[in-house]
């Protein structure tokens, strides 16, 4: 990928000094960024600068709408916008204008967006139905002050389908009661209640509002005080009703920061019964989206129907605004679709990435009945090069180490042991990891699926990894930043188990979206 690259790069420059040169400035731009180093491919990333939080996600008129936070000014966290790109296909993303700016009541900090299609606002004109977002209002004077009512929630709103927006006039809508930590308002439509719900992080719980017009919301409860985790700060929630078996569960999921099963950011998630008021667990286990430390803020699109698609922001906040991206810094995460799985009698989240990643599939290699006596080089037939996807499949869970590596020695190591039950995945000596200590740590996740198949799919970009294990029970995600690209894998057994057989092994190349 970036040799091809490198040629387009050479045969520009080439046209240029003949004067024969007919690309735009943007042009320019879009092939440097294909080429800067750990630069996704697949994933999106702002073009420049700060992003951390994807926020007021909403589908619309055939268009996937991502928002998400956003510092124009520099490549750290500072004073947060709301960012905007949309895709009619979840893999390509259009880069557009920032919708929200700062502005006197403080920074836009996370939230959420609906389409009001009743307009119970009375923001919509001319029958249209306006877009509505819902985000916190974070005034950096009153924090800065030490007082305790310095986060509130606001609207904008937008009649041209997402292009430009306006603050409502009225703002805050929701005032802090004395909340130091009042954020992250997800806002849904609840049917049987003729009525809209405020899922709200406040401190280390959640508390839901309602409203029938988007501008006056009452109370209705709290959840969590004593239930899941409290490592940290409870941070961007989400609820929505899925279905299994014919019948409806809510979940609820909750991001935390610090307090993730591997050190730093992470989310967890619950699911039970919500009657409009009250969000009632079906018991009190503490379970995680995923146990990788870099997927952190997720939330889902609203207005997909039944369909339910996730993306969290592939950091943490241990190490994000260090991590060597000098340019930009921060990536979403593949988007994700959620549904549930009972397993043993227990009702569980499961996420596998997006049908429609399978679009920029470029030739597959597959083999199948492979043995495996002690370590195997995969994909012979052809150069590996980052981005890729790879499904492994055997009879029998076993001890195994999926490597990724290349000509300087960088490894990262994806792996199962049998004696702990547990998938891990090693950084510890994948590229760069001197900026934080913390980076090099391993990361576990138990096991969570049934029966002793082995079921993996694999997406490895440039710089980042994203492992789902037992059908999307056990996800893991991490980024990484090598020396130079990945460009080997290998399988490895344990001595015990000479004679280990791949049942498949399929590797697919993917196009670059940039």
């Amino acid at each position: 990928m970036k040799y091809k690259l490198s040629l387009i790069l050479l045969f520009i420059s080439a046209l240029t000094a003949f004067g024969q040169s007919t690309d735009t400035p943007q042009q320019r731009s879009l092939y440097q960024t294909k080429v800067e180093k750990y630069r996704p491919q697949i994933h999106f990333t702002p073009q420049a600068h700060w992003m951390n939080d994807p926020n007021g996600m909403v589908y619309y008129k055939g268009k996937y709408h991502l928002f998400y936070q956003h510092f124009p000014g520099g490549n750290k966290w500072g004073p947060m916008h709301w960012g905007h790109a949309t895709s009619t296909d979840l893999v390509h993303w259009e880069h557009l204008p920032i919708a929200l700016y700062p502005d006197s009541l403080g920074y836009i900090f996370s939230g959420s967006a609906v389409v009001d299609e009743k307009n119970t606002s009375g923001f919509g004109k001319d029958g249209k139905a306006p877009l509505v977002a819902i985000f916190t209002h974070h005034d950096p004077k009153g924090e800065k002050a030490g007082r305790s009512d310095f986060q509130n929630q606001s609207l904008a709103y937008s009649l041209d389908e997402g292009k430009s927006w306006t603050k409502y006039g009225g703002n805050p809508v929701l005032r802090n009661p004395g909340i130091v930590d009042f954020r992250d308002p997800k806002v849904m439509w609840y049917e049987a209640g003729k009525k809209w719900i405020m899922t709200l992080a406040t401190k280390d719980r959640i508390t839901f509002y309602a409203s029938p017009n988007l501008k006056e919301w009452t109370k209705e409860s709290e959840f969590g005080a004593h239930e899941g985790g409290h490592g940290g700060v409870w941070e961007c929630p989400d609820l929505f009703p899925l279905k299994l078996e014919g019948k409806t569960y809510w979940v609820l999921i909750v991001n935390i920061n610090p307090g993730a099963p591997n050190g730093g950011s992470g989310g967890q998630y619950f699911i039970g019964d919500f009657d409009g008021k009250h969000f009632t667990p079906i018991d009190n286990k503490t379970r995680w989206l995923d146990y990788g430390t870099d997927d952190y803020a997720g939330i889902t699109w609203s207005n997909t129907g039944e369909r339910k698609i996730f993306m969290g922001w592939m950091n943490n906040w241990t190490y994000a605004n260090e991590v060597p991206t000098p340019s930009w810094r921060g990536a979403a995460t593949l988007p994700r679709e959620l549904n549930l799985e009972k397993v043993n009698g227990e009702v569980l989240l499961k996420t596998l990435p997006v049908k429609e990643l399978d679009n920029i599939g470029l030739n597959p290699v597959s083999q199948s009945n492979i043995q495996v006596k002690d370590r195997l080089r995969l994909v012979k037939e052809q150069v590996l090069k980052s981005p890729f996807k790879l499904e492994l499949q055997a009879d029998q869970l076993k001890n195994f180490t999926l490597s990724l590596e290349n000509e300087l020695g960088d490894k990262l190591i994806i792996g199962y042991n049998e004696k702990t039950n547990s998938y891990f995945i090693d950084r510890s000596k994948s590229g760069d990891i001197s900026f934080n200590p913390e980076f090099k740590k391993l990361h576990t996740a138990p096991r969570i699926g049934n029966g002793k198949k082995m079921d993996l799919i694999v997406y490895v970009d440039v710089a980042s990894v994203e492992f789902f294990a037992d059908g999307g029970l056990t996800v893991m995600t991490d980024v990484f930043f090598p020396q130079k690209p990945m460009d080997q894998v290998y399988f490895k057994t344990g001595a015990s188990n000479a004679g280990y057989i791949l049942k498949k092994v399929k590797y697919m190349p993917l196009k670059s979206t940039l």
